[in-house]
């Protein structure tokens, strides 16, 4: 994605199939170097944050990590102006064989036609 794009649905689309594939190469293709990636679970109000392309490259490795068969399903997209929200139910289990089920969402931020921030929620299930 240069510079000149403009985020679209189909955009998010692309990002989502990317993280469908665990294809983290062509992941981090859409965020901007300086990116924000905040997690749904942490030892924060935010969750765990990452600052900065490697951090969150490292953060989404340790996802694939924790849940190696992870994948984001019904999803919705919607994109207006610089800010973006995709919704999606997040399946897998985690390397305790634990089966994960959640909708969520992400709340994304774009500059210059790149992520640079991604702000992840998910359903408490009990």
């Amino acid at each position: 994605m240069t510079s000149a794009q403009a985020v679209t649905v189909a955009t998010m689309e692309e990002v989502l199939a990317a993280f469908n594939r665990h294809d983290l190469d062509a992941i981090m293709a859409f965020f901007a170097e300086d990116a924000v990636l905040e997690m749904p679970r942490g030892p924060e109000p935010w969750g765990a944050r990452s600052v900065g392309k490697a951090a969150v490259r490292e953060g989404l490795a340790a996802r694939f990590a924790g849940l190696p068969d992870v994948r984001y399903s019904e999803d919705r997209h919607f994109v207006c102006g610089d800010r973006g929200v995709s919704e999606w139910l997040l399946t897998g289990r985690t390397t305790a064989g634990e089966r994960v089920a959640v909708r969520g969402c992400d709340l994304w931020e774009f500059r210059d036609g790149l992520i640079a921030r991604k702000d992840s929620y998910w359903k408490i299930v009990e």
